[in-house]
């Protein structure tokens, strides 16, 4: 039986066309669960990793506006929410969509710290937007008052930037491995909750984003997965997008793979970091694979009738 760590994106919590509200969520979340547990339902054993960024933002904001009543929560602890009502999510419309399947298998969702170093070149150089748009005068505020890091977006406005660390171990991975054979856990949530080990051993949350699809491979690892499957918007990878000569690629070797990033051919923050951790994880695990598609297309990715397969050789 194959086990298989899933990597969701966003279109997986919310679509262009739904409301961005918790009700607008569930439902697509219902899509979403249902053909997760098609594929539960062919026996294999799985572990589901999401996306948190428009939720997290969102949390974000509300803070803020609310924070003249309220005390505005530190960046991990809003991650940390962000879990918690995905995961709720995940769990409730997973849990049905096995049962009308008639399949009774418990699923969980897993507070999940990651560890990261705190000396991470990511650090000196923040870059991953979050939360609301401020005015140049407002960002200046929060760089004196808070010590926040503020960089103009693109003529809309000021916005937070924090660091994205790369991971390097999960606290909760025995939970998660003990829970494995009996339990669909949803662990690893927006990338997990960013936290740094400080030299007595305790944990301390920091302002960062670790990349999901990073941390989904980290946990496919560390539980010796057979696959690893990033599921986005499109069906298969593919080069020279949006040109003419477009190719859609249903097989790279870990060559081709380093081919293709060097000419620049994945967008950063996009197609890019997917690809990455796919590489990496076929790098630590030559016999294994990886697969990138469209969630609509991911049990026919895995009876090998499309998506993009990457593979050592």
């Amino acid at each position: 039986m194959s086990k298989i760590v899933i990597a969701l994106g966003g279109n997986a919590l919310q679509s262009k066309n739904s409301k961005p509200t918790s009700e607008g969520q569930l439902e697509v979340v219902r899509h979403t669960c249902g053909r997760l547990a098609e594929i539960s339902a062919q026996g294999y054993e799985m572990s589901i990793v999401h996306g948190n960024g428009p939720q997290v933002g969102r949390i974000l904001l509300a803070f803020e506006a609310a924070k003249d009543v309220t005390p505005v929560m530190p960046f991990d602890v809003c991650g940390a929410m962000s879990q918690g009502y995905i995961g709720y999510h995940i769990q409730q419309a997973l849990k049905y969509a096995l049962s009308v399947r008639n399949k009774h298998c418990p699923v969980v969702t897993v507070a999940t710290q990651i560890v990261v170093d705190k000396d991470d070149k990511a650090f000196e150089n923040p870059t991953k937007p979050i939360g609301p748009f401020y005015t140049e005068a407002e960002a200046k505020k929060l760089i004196q008052e808070k010590g926040y890091v503020m960089k103009e977006d693109a003529g809309r406005g000021w916005r937070r930037v924090v660091a994205s660390p790369a991971p390097r171990k999960i606290m909760e991975i025995d939970a998660i491995k003990n829970l494995w054979k009996s339990t669909i856990v949803v662990s690893c949530g927006g990338g997990g909750i960013p936290v740094v080990e400080n030299p007595d051993g305790t944990l301390e949350g920091v302002a960062a984003v670790i990349d999901k699809d990073f941390a989904a491979e980290l946990l496919a690892e560390q539980v010796d997965a057979d696959i690893m499957m990033i599921l986005t918007e499109v069906e298969k990878v593919a080069v020279n997008w949006g040109r003419p000569d477009q190719r859609n690629l249903n097989n790279m070797s870990l060559k081709e793979a380093a081919r293709y990033v060097e000419e620049g051919q994945f967008a950063p923050g996009s197609m890019l970091p997917k690809v990455e951790a796919c590489m990496k994880f076929v790098r630590q695990n030559p016999q294994k694979k990886a697969i990138i598609t469209s969630l609509d297309k991911a049990l026919e990715a895995l009876e090998g009738k499309t998506g993009t397969v990457i593979t050592f050789a």
